[in-house]
């Protein structure tokens, strides 16, 4: 039996990289999807495969980091699908790469609200229609920021690590109102934005090296993982920091 039917799912950052291989493995697995991202052709081919492989689909393109984006993706999956069980709040980007002392306080702020307060809207906006049956929330964190530190990081790693407060705080505030919150942090992915911090083949040599699998993720296995915490299978798994790296957090070689 397929592992969400009949469940309604936000994915966000749907367009590409981990949001589109979960976006496309929930609807395989059942459920209704509803895909947020900013590239709307990019989103709109998306949808197109789903559609053809049999599943159902409502797309919103738009900024999380705008209210009203985070508001209408919720009333989008109201008017749609008729609730929402399961959010998969992906969205994100790298964000200001380079030492503390040459971002700026706009880049900063910039990757803060990219990553982490978009998140904050969307899970806003999402907990009125979680919590009328339980169900699952889950934010794309990293192992940066929280297992490992990267020099030129930082602003991508405090928003990350700040991923995985929010959500903890989020499962101890709602658990007993039926809703699980998670913090999925993936290792090295080849995605977009993977390819964009290791931009050259030997700079993604040295990153697979980093994993004790001596290898980087396909974002497929990260949407498995994604599918887990989305599903009953994790029913009793809330609050945590699900590490799916590869290995790369204990790997002192």
């Amino acid at each position: 039996m397929s592992a969400l039917i009949n469940k309604t799912a936000i994915v966000t950052g749907a367009s590409s990289g981990i949001g589109m291989a979960a976006a496309k493995l929930f609807a395989r697995e059942g459920a209704r999807v509803v895909l947020v991202a900013r590239r709307a052709a990019k989103l709109d081919r998306l949808v197109s495969e789903i559609v053809a492989d049999g599943g159902q689909v409502a797309a919103l393109a738009g900024d999380l980091t705008s209210e009203d984006c985070a508001r209408a993706a919720v009333e989008l999956a109201l008017d749609r699908f008729g609730g929402l069980d399961i959010a998969f709040n992906n969205a994100g980007s790298l964000g200001a790469l380079g030492s503390l002392d040459q971002i700026s306080l706009d880049d900063w702020r910039a990757t803060l609200d990219g990553n982490l307060s978009s998140a904050f809207l969307c899970a806003k906006h999402q907990l009125p229609a979680l919590l009328q049956g339980g169900g699952s929330m889950i934010f794309t964190s990293s192992f940066v920021g929280h297992a490992i530190g990267f020099p030129g990081m930082a602003a991508y790693a405090a928003s990350k690590a700040g991923l995985v407060g929010l959500a903890r705080t989020l499962a101890a505030e709602y658990g007993a109102q039926g809703l699980r919150v998670n913090a999925l942090l993936p290792g090295g992915t080849d995605t977009e934005m993977g390819r964009a911090a290791a931009a050259t083949p030997e700079q993604r040599e040295a990153v697979a090296g980093l994993h004790v699998l001596k290898r980087m993720a396909a974002p497929e296995e990260i949407a498995r993982a994604a599918l887990f915490l989305a599903s009953d299978a994790s029913s009793f798994v809330t609050g945590t920091a699900l590490m799916v790296d590869g290995g790369v957090s204990i790997s002192k070689l």
